[in-house]
């Protein structure tokens, strides 16, 4: 019987985790935001200048929201006996969940790399320089979604060998 409940509980700790770094993460990039004097003219530095952290931003924001139907779920689940069917609901929702902060990750890894280094061969320069506060923000927010990526994982990975009990309908 300790083992269900710790299972509970682990899953019940790690979305509130999941929850809370993704919505962190959105929110750090929805308010970031910067301005400087270049050569006197004012240019400022949104993330809603790029489409690659616009996507980050929002797949944080949808992940946080249904992870938190997803611990609604869990907590409704608790008081009532599941079976195998439920954790594989979990397991392709907690799936797409983290497909969809690792793919914002990726976008924003990719932005945020030129955003620091540029690109000679394109002619892309760096613009950390400039705008150092706008980048570290966006760093912490890359970050904060790559550590949901990681509950994520382990939420996906505790309900696939849960769910591995499910039959299929077709069996020989």
């Amino acid at each position: 019987m300790k083992t269900p409940k710790l299972f509970y509980l682990t899953q019940i700790c790690l979305r509130i985790l999941a929850i809370a770094t993704t919505l962190a993460a959105a929110s750090v990039m929805f308010t970031s935001r910067q301005s400087t004097f270049i050569f006197g003219t004012i240019f400022e530095a949104r993330y809603s200048f790029s489409s690659a952290f616009k996507f980050f931003a929002i797949a944080n924001a949808v992940a946080s929201a249904f992870s938190f139907l997803s611990l609604i779920y869990i907590l409704i689940m608790c008081r009532q006996h599941s079976n195998p069917t439920h954790y594989f609901f979990l397991f392709l929702h907690d799936l797409l969940m983290m497909l969809l902060v690792l793919a914002g990750c990726a976008a924003a890894t990719a932005v945020g790399y030129i955003g620091k280094y540029g690109n000679s061969h394109i002619g892309w320069t760096a613009i950390c320089g400039q705008f150092g506060k706008f980048c570290n923000r966006m760093t912490t927010s890359v970050i904060l979604s790559y550590v949901s990526v990681m509950f994520l994982l382990v939420l996906t990975i505790a309900n696939a060998s849960r769910s591995r009990q499910v039959i299929s309908p077709v069996e020989c």
